[in-house]
Formats: structure tokens, sequence, C-alpha cells
């Protein structure tokens, strides 16, 4: 998934047998409307199967790579390559082979039939010089993108047994380096042999000095693409795996003034089963299932300022171990995890050397168990030993292990959706194909207030003159000197996002000083990014203004020239001084963090209950009501199955709310079939986690004491009113310049 434009949300999907068709086959990806809640099939023409992809200058979209073309039951292409081994196009599934192509997205608002709308995914045009499956897509700080590894025709892990031949495997790896746009023939990158085996979808994050950070297996390096020298970093401590198909959670944390905007990667969860156990491309050589995944969190500042030799450094334990678990960006400078399992890692299989073929797998294909539903968000300011919380989050009963994927979105909720552990679509097994999306709320969507800032820009540039923003005294309560002290503007790259990875991703502090008005608003002056496109690559991001904690909806804006190329600089933006005013206080209700909640999708009426109101403050709107039969990836079953977006609940009272969640309140549906149940009341238990199918024994022991009543209530929707701001119901969902 990715974040085209501030209402749309594409989406890439497995080719193999979704229900929908379009073009004359099934398909494979599509568009969500943020606003309309609804999803549009689009046609693509080669299998984007564990593609890579990234986002280009001018804010389109590139996708690298992908599978040969496959038919049922995962069998290759009745149609083969020259000289087999590979299928070039299947007559049923009506995929052409994926592993070179390069296919390119303008994200449109308007006229989505349009020519110029579509994915343009020519195989006779524009193609990659060798074939990756699991390639790593980074880009630079001129905008161009560096396309690392993977695997030839893929597998479970990159490597035959024994590893004689560490770097083509025979012709199954791909160790090499290539750019886009071309900067000449692919070469061979050293660390792809060093870490031949458990090096796909490399880890890698662009530095200041033009130098990308990689790790794979348990190295590290730091590699210049303009040399294709590599600098030798320590181990991961412990030798644990975090990349795929162990699949830990990796982030950049925020770059900030207080940092010196200088880059730290974390590494959480992933696995740390002996080598031998990881087998080769056909399977592992273990019953993954029953090893449980790590929650051991480790860190690294790949280019310390001060001199110092880079070293790993141990930080705060997950709250529990995870495979697949997935960091994202939060505009308060947290970072959320969701998604993932327990024990095990990604991929799938239909027998180990433990369980012969069409033995008793019992979980499936899958090769993860105990599916973790309740989010935990990582503060990396806290002090040691409280920097994990997910005190009041509540738990998904939705499995969202291999194939899932969770995108930031710009009213600051973040959208789940995905999971598919088998190798064709598969609606009755454990761990099912998963066509049902949620939206998380993190705790900021309790409070009874967000910020409404005004004049932010929708173009940034490295270095130059400073920006104002406005804030107006309805935007916050209390006294303004308090208000803006506590108030920051951040830019967050939401990234390309699949298999528990956010390419791309990250977030960055504006400086910014301010002054306090009259009339009690206040004027944010805001610096431009640092004068180094290394920092935040030139491209789209969201810029929120966060208040005590609490963000605005996101302006989507462009960052740098909108071309690939040498990016303008300009000396870094000198700040007038902060002046404060007495006396002076805004004029919102009280604001209260209040605790967060998911949104579940589900194929049941949707309930619609009386509006609730937190400790007396007013009326707040509600956030987003459900979607109905959502066509392609999000819900392209065909059926009444759709996505669903609950509205905001009231901040409980109580300090540990039973983890459950009520349904949201549905609105027009499949030619309005579940519009006229508005006022049925659906079962809150939905969201405990799966105790009547709980095959899994390590499925979150501890949903057994969950107590299915909730404390929420959904509030309603009026008519058609355009309820989408989760807090003002008239206002619109983005921030617009004025």
């Amino acid at each position: 998934m990715f974040l085209g434009t501030d209402q749309k949300v594409y989406i890439l999907d497995k080719t193999e047998g979704n229900s929908v068709q379009i073009g004359g086959h099934p398909a494979w990806a599509s568009v969500y409307d943020i606003e309309s809640r609804t999803a549009t099939p689009m046609d693509m023409l080669t299998n984007t199967f564990c593609a890579s992809g990234m986002h280009l200058p001018n804010g389109s979209y590139v996708t690298f790579g992908g599978n040969g073309a496959v038919g049922q039951g995962g069998v290759e292409g009745d149609v083969q390559e020259p000289g087999g081994f590979t299928g070039l196009f299947d007559t049923v599934y009506g995929d052409w082979d994926g592993r070179t192509q390069i296919r390119l997205l303008n994200p449109c608002d308007d006229d989505l039939n349009s020519t110029q709308c579509q994915w343009y995914d020519n195989r006779t045009d524009v193609q990659m010089q060798k074939a990756r499956w699991y390639s790593t897509a980074e880009p630079l700080g001129d905008g161009s993108i560096a396309i690392i590894g993977g695997f030839v025709s893929g597998g479970y892990i990159n490597r035959n047994t024994p590893n004689t031949d560490p770097e083509f495997e025979g012709g199954a790896a791909e160790p090499t380096t290539e750019f886009y746009p071309s900067k000449g023939p692919a070469q061979v990158m050293n660390f792809m042999i060093k870490t031949s085996g458990l090096n796909a979808y490399a880890h890698t994050y662009l530095m200041p000095d033009g130098r990308l950070f990689v790790q794979a297996n348990f190295s590290s390096t730091l590699w210049d693409p303009n040399s294709n020298e590599e600098t030798d970093l320590p181990d991961m401590p412990g030798q644990i795996i975090r990349v795929y198909p162990a699949s830990g959670a990796t982030a950049m944390l925020p770059l900030t003034p207080a940092n010196n905007y200088t880059p730290t990667v974390l590494f959480c969860g992933g696995s740390d089963m002996p080598d031998e156990f990881w087998g080769n491309y056909t399977y592992p050589n273990f019953n993954t299932w029953d090893y449980p995944a790590s929650n051991k969190c480790h860190q690294i500042t790949p280019e310390p300022t001060d001199g110092s030799t880079p070293q790993y450094t141990e930080v705060d334990d997950m709250l529990e171990g995870r495979t697949m678990g997935q960091f994202i960006h939060l505009p308060d400078m947290t970072m959320l995890v969701v998604n993932g399992g327990l024990n095990g890692t990604a991929g799938y299989s239909q027998s180990t050397p433990q369980v012969p073929l069409f033995g008793d797998m019992p979980f499936g294909e899958s090769l993860a168990s105990g599916p973790v539903g309740t989010p935990a968000i990582f503060n990396p300011n806290a002090p040691t030993g409280q920097q994990w919380s997910n005190q009041g989050l509540q738990t998904s009963n939705i499995a969202r292990l291999y194939h899932s994927s969770a995108l930031l979105l710009p009213d600051a909720s973040v959208l789940i959706a995905g999971s598919n552990p088998n190798i064709d679509v598969n609606l009755s097994t454990i761990f099912p194909t998963t066509y049902k999306a949620e939206v998380f709320y993190p705790p900021y969507f309790g409070a009874t207030t967000r910020p409404s800032p005004q004049n932010v820009p929708t173009n940034l540039t490295y270095g130059g003159d400073p920006f104002d923003i406005t804030i107006p005294a309805s935007s916050y309560s209390g006294p303004a000197n308090d208000a803006a002290d506590n108030t920051s503007v951040v830019v967050i790259r939401p990234g390309w996002t699949t298999h528990a990875m956010n390419m791309g991703q990250r977030s960055m502090q504006l400086n910014s000083t301010y002054t306090v008005n009259s009339d009690a608003s206040i004027t944010l002056h805001v610096s431009q990014p640092p004068p180094n496109p290394n920092l935040v690559q030139p491209g789209p991001v969201l810029i929120f203004v966060t208040m005590s904690g609490i963000p605005s909806n996101g302006t989507l804006a462009i960052l740098g020239s909108g071309q690939i190329g040498a990016q303008p600089t300009a000396a870094a933006s000198v700040l007038p001084a902060s002046i404060r005013l007495d006396g002076v206080s805004g004029s919102a209700p009280g604001s209260s963090s209040g605790n967060s909640s998911s949104s579940n999708g589900n194929n049941t009426s949707a309930n619609s209950s009386d509006s609730s109101q937190s400790n007396g403050a007013s009326h707040t709107g509600a956030i987003v009501g459900g979607i109905i039969g959502a066509v392609a990836v999000v819900g392209i079953l065909g059926t009444a199955i759709g996505v669903y977006m609950a509205k905001r609940r009231r901040a409980a009272s109580q300090q540990h709310p039973a983890p459950s969640y009520p349904m949201s309140a549905a609105q027009g549906g499949v030619g309005g079939v579940l519009g006229n149940q508005r006022g049925k009341n659906a079962d809150s238990s939905a969201f405990v986690p799966l105790q009547q199918d709980n095959f899994s024994g390590a499925w979150n022991a501890s949903s057994a004491s969950l107590n299915p009543a909730s404390p929420y209530r959904d509030e309603p929707r009026s008519g058609q009113s355009a309820e989408f701001d989760p807090y003002y119901q008239n206002t619109r969902r983005m921030s617009v310049n004025h």
C-alpha cells in the first residue's frame, strides 16, 4: 500500500485468484478512496507479488519486480519463459512474469478512468536489468532509487543447502544493485554475498553523507552507491534476524532538532533461530510455528557525529515477542507497532522436514502462530523501562500475519490491511486470506479538540526562507504561552509498505519559534528542512502541526524540486525569537488524550447508538462511518464483506478498558443493503480475539480473561452528512491553504 494523494491509497495484492475480475482476469490492484470509503479495481498486467516500490520526487510512484506468472494452486503459469523454470504467462489468472518489471503510477483524485491515472505496466518497455523478487528500494538524495538484491524466482530463504555458491546460488539469487533511472550496468554487492540466505528485503536507510546503511542476516554495512564500497559495521547482537522472513519491526527514529537530525535505526522482534533451522529455498528446517519470536530491541546510529564507533545498543524489550510486527511513525513523535505473531516466521509452506507433504500442518500453510492483535506504542524519549506501552489500546481479532501491511493516513489514523499466509486464496483455513481492513485510532483521538492550522504550505525546500503557520485560538485551551511552548511541526513520509515494512518511511520535526497574538492565535515561524536532501529525500510528505501531543490533519506537500537530479539547497532557515504574551488563552473546550481504539471490518450489520461525551466536553462529531461492499483488494470478495471504519469512542472512565470493539455505524452499502440496519445492535465481542475459534494455543493467552462488554458506544451519523473529520462534523478531512 502507499498514500498516493490526500484522498487515495493504492493497493497491490497477490495475483492468485481474487474473485473480482477486471480486463478478463482477477484483479490484483485497486485504489481506495479515503473519504467515500470505496475501492475500485485497477488493471495491472504483470505479477506484483513480493515487489518493492518507492515514491518519485514529483509524487508519482514506481514498483520493481515481483513474481513469475502463476496459475491456480500456486503452480507456474502454463506458458513458460524460454528455457522453462518460470512462468511467462498464465491463461487462467492472466498474469505475466513480473520479475524484471518497472511499473509507474501518477496518483489522481479525479477521473480515475483516464489513461494518465492508470498503472503503466508495459513488459516491452521499461524493465530492470535483473529479475528481482523481494528486492529493496531506497531513494537517494537526488530522487533516484537504489534497487538492492533479491531472489530470481522466489523461495523461503535465498540459499541452497549446502550453500556452495553464496553469490548466485546456481542462478537463484540476485546479489546485484541497479538504479532507477539507470546509472549503468548492475553491479555485484558483496554484502549480498556475505549475507547469503537471509537477505531478502534488506533493511536500507540513506544516511546524511549519502551512503546507505544496509542490514541483512545478522550483518550491517555502510554502502556507498557511487563507488560500490562497503564499510562493515558491528553484527546484530545475539545474531537476531530482522529481515524477511524473520521480519522484525524496523524503522528510523524521528529526526529532530534535539538529536541534531542524526539518524538512528531501531530493530525490534524478529527471530534468533539457529542457522540450521532456516533451511533453504524449499522450506525451513524446523516447525517454525513452535519457535518463539524475539522481544528484544536494538538501535544503532550508523554515523555518530561525536566521532565514536557505531555500536548496537539494547533498549527496552517489547511487551511480547513479535515476528512480522510493523512500525508506523505517528505525528506525536511516537512509533506504533502493529500486526505480527508470537511465534514463527513469515512465508508459507505445505510441509516441512518434520511434516511431510499432505501431512498435518497445524496452522494450515502458515509458518507463524499466535497472532498479536494488541498494538503497542514506543516512545523514544521516555526513560528506560518506560518506552513501551499498550495501556488502553484495544485488541483486534483479525490475524495480521504474512502479507499484512499498515499505513499512516492524513487524519493521523493508521490503515491496517491484508494477511494471506496461503499459496492461493483460502477463505476457510485457520489463518485465511483476509480482505477485511481496519483503521486504528491512536490515543490522541481521545482529545476533544485538534489543531486547525492555516497557511500550511504544499511545497518545502532544503533550507531557505522560513514560513509562517497560523493556529487559531479555537485550536487549543488554556494559556496561549503554554500551548505555544508545546507545539511542533512534523513532516512524515508514510512510505511504501509491504510485508510488515515501510520502505522510505521517515519523520522529521522542523525547527520552529512562535508569536502569541492578542486574539490568542499563535503564529508559528517554521524553518524549512535542513539543506541536506539525504535526511529526507525529495518527494511527497505529510505536514502535521501537533499541540501537546494532539496532531492536526496532515497536509500533503512535495519536498524538493519535484525533479530527479541534484536538489537546490539554500542556507538553513533563520528564525525570529519567540514572543510570548501573558493573559490570553485558547477558546477550545478542555482537551483530554483519552484512549485509542481501532475499527474492524466484519460482515455483520453495524450498530448506531447514542453519542457520548468525555468528561462533559462538547460534542466532537463522528470520525468515519462504515463502508460496505468495497471492491478490489480492500474488499474484493463480491459479497457484503467490506471495510469498516469505526467512529471515535469516548474516553473510557476506567484506566484499563476492556479490549473489545463495538461495530461501526454503516451507511449505504451494496445497493444500500445494510443502510437500513443502522438501528440494530452488533455484537461488540466481535473484536475479542478468537475465543471460540482459538486453534492456536499461543494466541494471546490473556484473551480468555477479556470482558466482551465494551464501555464505548458509537456516535450516530446524520443522514448523508460528510462527517469525515474526527473532531468537527463539517470540516474537510485535510488541512487546506488559506
